[in-house]
């Protein structure tokens, strides 16, 4: 579901324009988003909380060569669903969601092993 959706859905269940709607659905956003650059979180009742987090400085590998490489800390947001959100998607059968496997399927299909470093290494050189 896209923004363009939800602003559709909403029009139609209230009865207001999708110009007007789309206004409404884009200045929530926008508040959304700037509690959370001021304040660090924003709880949504009965839907989750939004927290900013400070994720630290680690180290990784670098899945095409194979080095070392140390990733920076960075600032990312994250949301933790509320209770009634959390316990509708937990009661859902996955079995019912065939775009979710279908997507799933692709992504098995579309991703390839990663070089060896070696192979890596020579692929950069070239």
């Amino acid at each position: 579901m896209t923004k363009k959706d939800i602003v559709k859905r909403i029009s139609d269940e209230v009865g207001l324009t999708q110009l007007k709607t789309k206004q409404i659905v884009q200045l929530t956003l926008d508040a959304i988003i700037q509690t959370l650059v001021q304040e660090g979180q924003i709880e949504l009742r009965n839907f989750g909380v939004f927290k900013v987090k400070r994720r630290a400085a680690r180290k990784a590998r670098n899945p095409r060569t194979g080095a070392k490489v140390t990733v920076p800390a960075k600032t990312v947001v994250t949301f933790k669903p509320g209770k009634e959100m959390e316990d509708l998607v937990r009661s859902m059968n996955p079995d019912d969601l065939p775009l979710l496997a279908e997507a799933a399927d692709a992504d098995e299909s579309n991703s390839r092993p990663a070089a060896s470093p070696k192979r890596a290494a020579a692929r950069h050189r070239a």
